[in-house]
């Protein structure tokens, strides 16, 4: 009996809290980078220019299963020492989500790889400068709106059209999702810009995981309002 109430108040201690979401995030963490590591190694070889975009976007395609598979493992697993289960969590929402996260993710890499074409080649399209502006709204729009996509299509089961309508509903619904969504993408995009994209991956995990906090209460209101 000593002993279990010893091994109970280990288990509920801040120390082991902080212990055992350290080792989710790097479990969840080395996955992440598993499942998505010859992509992101030929990504590390291509040049910065605007004629690898097509091919950058193919390279992405396994990216997308990868974070769906991390936002279930890190939405689904307990902080808890005498439970922990991310690889099992992670390899389950990879299965589960796969063939849907991609009728998702797909489309969104090819719509911001058209518009990214478009916005680097405008002037040999003829293209005036002041397309740019709603070239790059548009584009932000798609992006805010897939990670919407992303979170709704890795944590329930709605049929494609139901996450993506869902998807731009919460654009507006939820304001702060929206504006914690598109801090989250400015911060990524500035790491990538200043480091490369393997500083991004060594900290995706903790990305993960702030865009799940982030879209808590969008989260909280599909559950409240749209499952029985």
């Amino acid at each position: 009996m000593s002993a279990a109430r010893t091994w109970r108040q280990f288990g509920d201690g801040p120390l082991s809290r902080i212990t055992s979401r350290v080792y989710i995030l790097l479990v969840v963490e080395l996955l992440l980078l598993l499942t998505t590591l010859p992509g992101l190694l030929s990504m590390l070889l291509l040049g910065r220019d605007a004629s690898n975009l097509p091919l950058a976007a193919l390279l992405l395609v396994p990216v997308g299963p990868a974070l769906s598979a991390a936002l279930y493992a890190l939405r689904h697993q307990r902080a808890d020492l005498t439970d922990l289960r991310p690889a099992a969590l992670f390899w389950r929402g990879y299965r589960a989500n796969l063939s849907g996260v991609l009728r998702v993710w797909v489309p969104t890499l090819l719509w911001l790889t058209v518009l990214a074409v478009n916005l680097a080649y405008r002037g040999a399209v003829g293209l005036p400068g002041w397309w740019a502006v709603p070239l790059v709204l548009l584009a932000v729009g798609v992006t805010l709106g897939a990670a919407n996509a992303l979170v709704i299509t890795s944590l329930f089961d709605f049929r494609t059209r139901d996450v993506l309508r869902l998807a731009v509903h919460f654009l507006v619904r939820t304001p702060g999702v929206t504006v914690g969504n598109a801090l989250l993408v400015a911060a990524a995009a500035a790491v990538t810009a200043v480091f490369s994209e393997a500083v991004l991956a060594m900290f995706a995990s903790v990305a993960v995981l702030a865009l799940l906090r982030v879209s808590d209460p969008m989260v909280r209101l599909i559950q409240k309002e749209f499952l029985r």
